[in-house]
């Protein structure tokens, strides 16, 4: 089971690059092991946002998109 988000990023209506660079700025104040769920309209997100998390070594804990709207829950490493 997934824990619940302690941090929220609402990216609709946001191209890319946009969605991942406030991603990183948000990912910069979060500590260790907290949980973050982005919520983005752009479909590049769902290329990039998992290469982000796997480049910098953060876990995609889930992924899922619904009505155009593309939600990813992340956990800080």
């Amino acid at each position: 089971m997934i824990k619940q988000p302690t941090h929220s990023l609402n990216a609709r209506d946001l191209l890319c690059p946009e969605p991942v660079m406030l991603l990183h700025k948000s990912m910069r104040t979060m500590e260790s092991g907290s949980i973050i769920e982005v919520i983005a309209t752009d479909p590049s997100t769902t290329r990039d946002i998992p290469k982000f998390c796997h480049f910098l070594g953060h876990q995609l804990l889930a992924e899922s998109e619904s009505d155009g709207q593309y939600r990813f829950t992340i956990k800080k490493q």
